[in-house]
């Protein structure tokens, strides 16, 4: 499976940690930044960028998903939710990180650094990663009526 996966600063050690361990499971890493530490970082490019590609790769028919970690997660969950095709979960938690995946198919996780050790972020991830979506018919229906509004702004009941 490819990975795609990026940071701002204060993920920037912990991206580093998940590179080199999801790397010896055998997953296919590919860093979207940033490279170095910049307190300034605008992290937004780099989470995009790693969500877009998710999304090329998804529609390639390849394996693929995403990782974006900040301090909270918080906005870099923000920035992937604005590519089209992204369903990007904050995760905090085993359960969060299962369901994210077999309830909603989400095909990018974001975890807050400073929240959780490297160790818990790992499980975290490790969880996402390997949890499969369950396609039961409610759970296909509701993600269609996401996609359905965010390629035509029309909402289904």
């Amino acid at each position: 499976m490819r990975v795609h996966i990026a940071t701002d600063h204060a993920g920037l050690e912990l991206s580093q940690f998940l590179i080199r361990e999801l790397t010896a499971a055998g997953f296919d890493l590919i860093d979207h930044g940033p490279t170095s530490y910049d307190p300034l970082d605008d992290y937004p490019s780099f989470c995009i960028n790693a969500a877009l590609a998710v999304v090329a790769d998804q529609k390639a028919g390849l394996d693929s998903l995403g990782i974006v970690l900040g301090g909270s997660g918080n906005g870099e969950q923000i920035a992937a939710n604005k590519v089209q095709g992204i369903r990007a979960a904050l995760a905090w938690n085993h359960d969060t990180a299962r369901l994210a995946r077999e309830h909603n198919d989400a095909n990018l996780i974001a975890v807050g650094a400073r929240q959780h050790s490297q160790a818990e972020v790992l499980e975290l991830i490790l969880t996402f990663l390997r949890e499969p979506f369950s396609h039961d018919e409610r759970h296909v229906r509701r993600i269609g009526k996401i996609a359905v509004y965010e390629q035509t702004g029309e909402v289904r009941a």
